[in-house]
């Protein structure tokens, strides 16, 4: 949520504040930004398009025409590459049309990816054509050196986007040029690890390449850019223009998008002096920084762009008046047509992992029945039942429920693994680990696909295993799911389970509520209610009604406060003194849950309060004592909690749910915080035996229905509301739903799937 954010101090700051925050609670650099999830659709109008057809225009003007000659191949080479990857990705889909037979071997993207990562797990220089034609027909850009290896202890904790090992010479040849530039010298590591060795040269030659550091502003880098380039730059320069677009995706990613409308995007360079916002997302196109895409359209890589990028009619063509070479439209045919899907732009790392997860789930739809399953439906629960029947005859499952629900899909995978099917739960984190039975034999997703929890892979690299049940689906972004389905042998049989109220997943997508939307596979919604007062406040919720609730047990409870001074002062004191004395609970299993970390009651707020009354001391390292709790950071999206155990030269030391992790001294600031005190989204998926809740008046604006259901859901035996915000609450229950996001996610797979049109 843009409410989640605030200002920071500088380019290194905000840095460390968006690696640490993991997604969309991510704070911004100043303020809501118009490429922000509220404002994607917003009011913003589309700057004046370019014309296009300029080259053949200016072809009798000599040297100028061989250069926007040059130019137009450029682009017509990479949308042609694009055009291939689709065709490529269409030969696919067409290879799966029928039912799907176990053990046959991989193929298609799955099988370049896998190539591709034994090739980076073996220390061999990866073969770029295994990756498509889009990447290796992309212009050559500087790659980030590859990462250190990881510590063989504790692979789950590894983060997958961990830091680049850069030589130091390279460093410092960085913190050169960002002296020269006028940029914060503390910015090098970044900067070299973002760009690889050769940074230096890059940035000398494009300065705009500071905005791929996480935190940097473009106001940052255009003054960075003016200190190095002088009269040679200006807004219109083709570099800052590629540079931009490919910031606003990522700051989209951020907000959860996958892919963002041409004209939005258009429209948020107008607004950061873009002189022709047309001509700059063509470049951008061209120079292989984004990808285009109109869901529906025989080519949705990129059609409208190579015919003059007019988002309607053919440029050219007067009102009512069919194009050269083209047959005139039926106006009854073009009424029930409908209007025409939107042009979208995205990043390719998206890009292909959609289309890659939705090939992927369309496989397993299409997974025929298996009839050995009747008999554990015969003898199981009823609920469980229900869901060993559909898991019986179809290879893709959708369940959904509450806490107490999450013992139907446990339940189906114990009675597979009586049947001898290879049967494993899969959760978001060891919270949600430990709050299952032993017996259910749980791995994390991030153990799972590290290889540190679970069957393993087979010679294949495939997961070996028949049925995979992922319980907290909602917290799943799309490259996630996309690894987990990719890794999944043929015949297999996937069940997604989770609450759908909740918060969506930190990283981009909504691959949960997607594919309920598509209604694809079968869903059953358990009829397992939560118990208690927080169950009945929390059902209430999700319908958009905020009542009072009976709880003679004190399990809710309401503190009405006046402001921000008094709602931290009364967090600390339910924290340290009530819970513990009314329920039992100690400090470190009572959760405080608030909506950003900037603000007088946010997260930084809360946490420095309640570490001065549960463990004051120095913080002789970064801010941190022996004892502090803490949220670690990995990688965004994903968030541990524990403990420092020490701090040496190597870094600081922390318990993390029973593993130890050392994190280096240059991470500490920027993955690791303290952690008495959460956003709700890094609370998702997680819950404590005790949950205080503050909302002080300044978090109206961030409050939805998902957020008060995700934060009110936190607790198992306690809920504690520190109450500021007045009428704010019941109206974000009953009248502000989930944030819009961008993504493909449910066309693509609903266009794989759809019956094939009958000839004649």
């Amino acid at each position: 949520m843009s409410t989640d954010r605030d200002t920071a101090a500088g380019a290194a700051e905000t840095a460390a504040e968006h690696a640490t925050a993991g997604g969309p609670d991510a704070e911004a650099a100043a303020g809501p930004a118009p490429e922000t999830v509220e404002d994607a659709d917003g009011p913003g109008t589309d700057a004046p398009e370019g014309e296009g057809g300029t080259a053949e225009t200016a072809a009798a003007e000599g040297a100028v025409a061989e250069t926007a000659a040059a130019e137009v191949s450029e682009a017509a080479a990479e949308l042609a590459a694009q055009r291939e990857l689709r065709e490529r990705i269409e030969q696919r889909k067409a290879e799966k049309a029928g039912p799907i037979p176990a053990g046959t071997k991989l193929s298609g993207q799955a099988a370049h990816l896998l190539a591709a990562v034994r090739a980076v797990e073996s220390g061999a220089p990866v073969d770029r054509s295994l990756l498509g034609p889009r990447a290796s027909a992309a212009p050559e850009r500087a790659q980030p050196s590859p990462r250190a290896a990881e510590p063989a202890s504790a692979p789950s904790l590894a983060p997958s986007s961990a830091p680049q090992t850069v030589p130091a010479g390279a460093v410092s040849a960085v913190r050169t040029v960002l002296a020269e530039g006028g940029a914060p010298e503390a910015l090098a590591g970044q900067v070299a690890a973002a760009l690889g060795e050769q940074a230096a040269e890059v940035l000398r030659e494009d300065p705009w390449q500071l905005l791929g550091v996480p935190g940097v502003r473009p106001e940052q880098a255009d003054g960075f850019a003016r200190a190095l380039l002088g009269a040679a730059c200006g807004p219109g320069d083709e570099r800052r223009a590629a540079a931009l677009v490919g910031w606003l995706l990522e700051r989209a990613a951020l907000q959860g998008h996958t892919a963002l409308e041409a004209a939005s995007v258009r429209g948020t360079l107008a607004e950061h002096a873009v002189p022709d916002p047309h001509e700059a997302v063509r470049h951008a196109i061209a120079e292989g920084a984004v990808l285009v895409f109109q869901e529906g359209a025989e080519d949705s890589f990129g059609g409208e762009f190579e015919d003059g990028f007019e988002d309607g009619p053919v440029a050219g063509a007067e009102d009512g008046e069919a194009a050269e070479g083209e047959e005139p439209a039926d106006a009854t045919d073009t009424a029930e047509a409908g209007p025409p899907a939107p042009v979208l732009l995205g990043l390719d790392r998206y890009a292909l992992a959609e289309e890659s997860l939705a090939d992927g789930l369309a496989r397993l739809v299409k997974t025929g029945p298996d009839d050995s399953w009747d008999e554990a439906a015969t003898t199981a629960p009823r609920a469980a039942a229900e869901l060993i029947r559909a898991v019986a005859g179809h290879g893709l499952v959708l369940h959904t429920g509450g806490e107490a629900a999450r013992a139907e899909p446990v339940a189906l995978a114990g009675a597979a693994r009586a049947l001898g099917v290879r049967a494993v739960v899969a959760v978001h984190s060891e919270n949600g680990r430990d709050r299952l039975d032993a017996s259910a034999e749980a791995v994390t997703v991030a153990g799972l696909l590290a290889g540190a929890e679970g069957p393993g892979r087979d010679a294949d690299g495939m997961f070996a295993l028949d049925l995979l049940v992922v319980l907290d689906a909602p917290q799943l972004d799309v490259e996630t799911a996309a690894m987990i389905v990719e890794s999944l042998p043929d015949g297999s049989r996937l069940v997604l389970s989770g609450d759908p109220g909740v918060l969506w997943s930190a990283g981009a997508g909504r691959v949960f509520a997607d594919l309920l939307a598509a209604r694809v596979c079968p869903q059953l919604a358990s009829r397992t209610p939560d118990p208690g007062p927080i169950g009945e406040l929390v059902s209430g919720v999700g319908v958009g009604e905020l009542h009072q609730v009976e709880a003679p047990g004190k399990e809710v409870v309401i503190v009405p406060v006046r402001d921000a001074g008094e709602a931290v002062h009364r967090a600390v004191q339910l924290v340290a003194e009530s819970v513990p004395r009314a329920f039992g609970v100690d400090a470190g299993q009572t959760q405080v849950i608030t909506v950003g970390h900037g603000g007088s009651a946010g997260t930084r707020a809360l946490n420095t309060a309640l570490k001065q009354r549960l463990n004051p001391g120095p913080g002789r390292f970064g801010g941190f004592d022996p004892g502090d709790r803490i949220a670690y950071v990995p990688s965004p999206g994903r968030t541990l909690q524990g403990a420092v155990v020490s701090a040496d030269a190597e870094g600081l030391r922390l318990d993390c749910e029973g593993a130890e992790v050392v994190v280096p001294r240059d991470r500490v600031e920027s993955a690791v915080r303290h952690g008495w005190a959460l956003t709700a989204h890094q609370a998702a998926g997680m819950r404590w035996p005790a949950a205080v809740v503050v909302l002080p008046g300044d978090a109206s604006r961030g409050l939805s229905r998902p957020w008060v259901y995700t934060a009110f859901s936190r607790g198992d035996r306690h809920l504690s509301v520190v109450h500021g915000v007045d009428q704010a609450l019941p109206h974000a229950v009953s009248d502000v739903p989930s944030q819009e996001r961008t993504t493909r996610l449910r066309p693509l797979i609903e266009s794989l799937l759809a019956p094939a049109e009958q000839p004649g």
